[in-house]
């Protein structure tokens, strides 16, 4: 049988060629070379991260995709991952040296080249580690083949290059080896690989003898679930029951773990507890898939939730290691099963997000339900983030600390008060209005918008849509006989005394008038403007203080002017729209409560309009009268659009 095979121009290549085929003399083949993205681009450095990843492989692969040729010879390592879904690794022929070289002037060490040395690299993981050891040494990026490396350290472009020492071994170049270097390495470095079209099944046999994809194990990522081993799946126990070796994490059940026969290894990466770093754990992962062991990476709940899964998929599978997955219950499907409240209820929540709560600030999505994993040690930042992104103080949240496990605890707390406990950790959290499930039913949970700025209801949906900032004013000097009150926050702000005659609009502004030392209040009969102006009909004209906000209307001033009194504004506060709104989705929302113009105006701005399926609520007839106003803009807006008929 005689095979094409393509492969790049250096000596090197070439060499690589020779050494595969060497394996199956009896096979012929014809080589073509030729010149790759990377071989016609020298002046694209490998230090910075911005080389494509099939640079050294394009052509390579476009000629067996077109049929050119029938198999690739490349360096394992300048593969890109992922590859071309076309095509596939068929072979990987084992290495005979792993290891990094130095290659020096006068034959230095590493640790006798003088500081201020320049080092040539091409490679960023080989910067890092030589930067760890010798930090006082200049490290260059370097092009070109082999030889070429050699020739700039030997003109004196450079006064060193590291390179890998088996590549200056299949050049017959041990001679410029200074000393060999104690590196990490790339984990495919000295390997060749050889690729064809997917589907190839000829060639694969035809390698199969020296392939060692054929020798080494696989790697299954397994779900263990929430903790409680009756919840494992089926396949999973008989992913575990095969497996040669188990590396597992934290919030695995260790009595389960004695009853099985595999290797045993622990790589728990607990908070502030690391036992194996990341990076740690793939290398070990792949170590034991490379000796033809078949792995377990067993990880509490589902894998590809919060498992740092995709990084070690990703690191086992661009190092040609066959990867499999097998899916465990999520802590928070546990959750919703242990507390019987859904993640999702129809008219109630529609959407919800899996959210790490670890992070200093954790992010706060657009979604009717959130669940914050491993947030336990970081709940006053997951409160603050949730508040700052408009979340309601009364909206409900519900932590369960061991979920499934027989020392569960579940403990119900609110927004408002989720950074003022502790609580056992692991805890997961919910926030959100299904946690009300737990005591109520679906149809007593009323879905109420609360649009002002303090809400009396721990069952409403509570997003404000007015806030309120003091500003800087100055006191009148003039004489008055009557201070007029028309809300709380005027009283809050109102920095005069209380020795005039007060008046206040309602009840809630009262208390805030008694709490703020203020005797001798009345209090109008109506509270609202009209019910003020009705008040004042009664009374001996005089000089009126109405110390407000900057978008207080001027009903009750230009009443009280049409019944003789002269009126004095003062703003004392701004009406502003909130920083920070937060838009639910009105889908679910059944009344929404106004509690002054404002709030319409600021419920059009953030939601565009007024939705008929929604019942309005109004407090006061100035803001239902504004309601009207704006719903009938909208009829009129609606019978002005021109007809497109006829």
């Amino acid at each position: 049988m005689s095979i094409r095979v393509i492969a790049r121009q250096s000596r090197l290549s070439q060499l690589q060629v020779q050494e595969a085929m060497a394996r199956f003399p009896e096979t012929d083949y014809l080589l073509e070379t030729l010149s790759s993205y990377g071989d016609e681009h020298q002046q694209i450095s490998l230090l910075n991260g911005e080389a494509p990843a099939d640079m050294f492989t394009r052509e390579l692969d476009e000629a067996l995709i077109n049929g050119r040729a029938d198999i690739a010879i490349h360096s394992a390592k300048d593969l890109p991952y992922p590859l071309d879904d076309r095509l596939e690794v068929i072979a990987l022929f084992p290495p005979f040296d792993q290891s990094d070289s130095l290659v020096s002037r006068e034959h230095l060490t590493l640790a006798q080249l003088p500081a201020g040395s320049s080092v040539g690299t091409s490679s960023p993981m080989r910067r890092r580690e030589l930067l760890a050891l010798r930090p006082d040494l200049k490290i260059v990026g370097i092009r070109g083949c082999i030889e070429e490396r050699v020739r700039q350290v030997r003109d004196g472009e450079i006064d060193a290059a590291i390179v890998a020492t088996c590549a200056l071994k299949r050049l017959g170049m041990e001679g410029d080896i200074s000393e060999v270097l104690p590196f990490e390495t790339h984990p495919l470095q000295g390997y060749l690989a050889i690729t064809a079209r997917r589907g190839r099944t000829d060639l694969k046999a035809l390698f199969e003898r020296d392939d060692v994809l054929n020798r080494q194990g696989k790697v299954t990522l397994v779900g263990f679930g929430p903790g409680d081993p009756e919840l494992l799946t089926v396949k999973a126990v008989k992913a575990l029951q095969q497996a040669d070796v188990i590396f597992y994490d934290d919030l695995i059940g260790k009595d389960y773990l004695e009853t099985l026969t595999a290797e045993k290894i622990y790589v728990g990466k607990r908070s502030g507890k690391h036992h194996a770093e990341q990076s740690d754990i793939n290398r070990l992962l792949l170590k034991a898939a490379r000796e033809g062991k078949e792995v377990v990476r067993l990880k509490g709940g589902d894998p590809m939730v919060f498992g740092h899964a995709g990084e070690e998929i990703e690191y086992l599978q661009s190092n040609l290691v066959s990867v499999s997955v097998i899916p465990g219950i999520t802590t928070a499907s546990a959750l919703a099963a242990t507390t019987k409240v859904s993640l999702t209820q129809r008219g109630i929540s529609s959407s919800v997000s899996l959210v790490n709560g670890h992070a200093d600030s954790p992010i706060v999505p657009d979604t009717d339900t959130i669940i914050y994993y491993m947030g336990g040690s970081r709940l006053s930042h997951i409160q603050a983030s949730l508040k700052a992104a408009g979340w309601a103080d009364t909206t409900p949240v519900l932590l369960v600390h061991n979920v499934s496990l027989p020392d569960e605890q579940t403990f119900e707390t609110t927004v408002g008060q989720l950074g003022s406990a502790s609580y056992p950790t692991p805890v997961i959290a919910l926030v959100g209005d299904v946690a009300r499930l737990r005591h109520q039913t679906a149809a007593d949970v009323k879905r109420t918008l609360y649009t002002g700025s303090e809400c009396p209801n721990a069952s409403y949906i509570h997003t404000p849509l007015i806030a309120i900032e003091p500003i800087s004013y100055a006191v009148p000097t003039q004489d008055y006989d009557y201070l007029l009150f028309t809300s709380r926050y005027a009283v809050k702000y109102w920095r005069g005394g209380f020795q005039h005659h007060i008046v206040s609009i309602g009840s809630t502004t009262t208390q805030a008038l008694k709490e703020a030392g203020a005797v001798d209040i009345e209090q109008v009969e109506i509270a609202d403007s009209y019910g003020v102006i009705d008040y004042f009909s009664s009374q001996p004209c005089g000089r009126v203080l109405i110390p407000r906000s900057n978008l207080a209307l001027d009903i009750i001033p230009d009443g009280l002017q049409k019944l003789g009194f002269e009126v004095i504004t003062l703003t004392i506060y701004n009406n502003v729209y909130p920083h920070h709104v937060r838009r639910v989705n009105l889908t679910n929302i059944q009344r929404v409560v106004f509690t002054s113009p404002s709030t319409i105006d600021n419920f059009i701005k953030t939601y565009g309009s007024l939705p008929s399926h929604i019942d309005y609520v109004t407090r006061g007839r100035i803001t239902a009268q504004h309601l009207k106003s704006r719903q009938n803009e909208k009829i009129q807006n609606i019978q002005n659009r021109p007809s497109h008929t006829g």
